[in-house]
């Protein structure tokens, strides 16, 4: 795996970490959004995501033993007999073939994802630790290369009847388009993995709000060459999603709202304008500590 190259080894957007959003968005729908989130999750499917961050090879070396028990090493493990039993509990058992079991991937981003069920048993037989146990696609997408873009997608029939609310805020954001839109949840007392959605310097980062309405999640950004976190604070953000992140464990249920698209050209001028200006001032800042610069060679000698 290619370390980042900067020798922060945090990337981030605009000279900056991560990007607070919360002085651009107007939150006080929040609260009202997560009565309906809280209440919508106990009326529609649950699905689990991640589980095989180590196998992807999206982990920090230094961090590898926090996926556990990873179900793409699970998986190529599995004997024959155990492998059948795999196959039975797909939603389409008739796209798996066993004679080509090692050609096969399974999963996320995979050519073939994995069922609730076989989630289950993995979970139950082979001690694999999903994450994020609460995932519900509010606009479904593929693949990850593909979440930005907005054709052909829409919120499903169960987004539009249990959470109605949480969809026309979604709306309002300053997005010229949305391609993805979920929600992701952490059981008490589980971590969410450290990875990175990607490799290598981008042009730009790839466009997302993340929204946290108890303000409770406690991601962080993870510094593989300094061995430091950086801790993101706040009820609205925008990270590089190719710097690794984690989820800190706590004590209770905890959860988010991501939406994938392609930011407003107002927008995204407006972020980059005050990173610039605020970055203008601290050099501005520390120059002035520094005391005014000597007007020529006498004075500098003097």
């Amino acid at each position: 795996m290619a370390e980042p190259p900067r020798d922060s080894g945090i990337q981030g957007i605009f000279a900056r970490p991560y990007i607070d959003l919360e002085p651009y968005l107007d939150l006080a729908p929040l609260g009202e959004i997560h009565e309906e989130i809280c209440l919508g999750l106990t009326q529609v499917p649950i699905d689990y995501t991640g589980g095989s961050h180590r196998a992807m090879g999206i982990m920090p070396p230094s961090r590898l033993g926090e996926a556990l028990a990873d179900y793409g090493e699970v998986i190529r493990g599995l004997s024959e007999a155990e492998f059948l039993t795999f196959q039975r509990l797909s939603d389409d058992p008739s796209a798996i073939d066993p004679s080509a079991r090692t050609a096969l991937e399974f999963g996320e981003e995979r050519d073939i994802p994995l069922s609730r069920r076989q989630m289950l048993w993995l979970k139950f037989r082979h001690g694999v630790y999903f994450p994020w146990k609460v995932y519900v696609e509010l606009i479904p997408n593929r693949t990850w290369s593909e979440k930005s873009r907005s054709e052909g997608k829409d919120f499903t029939r169960l987004a539009r009847s249990f959470f109605p609310k949480t969809i026309a805020y979604v709306k309002s954001l300053p997005f010229a388009s949305i391609g993805r839109c979920n929600i992701m949840g952490l059981e008490a007392n589980d971590h969410g993995t450290v990875h990175r959605d990607g490799e290598g310097d981008q042009p730009e980062p790839d466009h997302f709000i993340t929204l946290c309405p108890a303000g409770d999640k406690r991601l962080f950004l993870w510094d593989e060459r300094a061995r430091r976190k950086t801790v993101v604070a706040g009820r609205a953000y925008w990270f590089n999603d190719h710097d690794y992140h984690g989820v800190e464990a706590a004590p209770f249920f905890r959860y988010s709202l991501r939406v994938d698209g392609v930011f407003t050209p107002q927008f995204l001028e407006a972020l980059r304008r005050d990173a610039r200006d605020a970055r203008d001032g601290r050099a501005a800042g520390e120059a002035g500590d520094a005391g005014p610069a000597p007007r020529g060679r006498e004075e500098a000698a003097a």
